[in-house]
């Protein structure tokens, strides 16, 4: 579980590499891989500690998500 929690915290680094890049490609590549890591947390998280960083990737992710939005040219 550890494990997981530190790809997901790498997957997230590169997320928000992406976006200061101003690579909105791979950056919403990366949060889909970030989603898809978190998904599986979910389904396996047990203790309270680990409850509270999966909603902290949550609102961290959303987060992400509207950043990503946001510098997406307009077509």
């Amino acid at each position: 579980m550890h494990n997981d929690f530190e790809l997901l915290k790498k997957e997230v680094q590169l997320v928000i590499d992406f976006i200061g890049a101003g690579d909105t490609l791979n950056a919403t590549n990366k949060l889909i891989d970030a989603h898809e890591i978190l998904d599986e947390l979910i389904d396996f998280v047990t203790e309270d500690q680990e409850l509270i960083e999966v909603s902290y990737y949550q609102v961290l992710l959303n987060q992400l998500h509207q950043k990503i939005n946001e510098k997406t040219p307009k077509q």
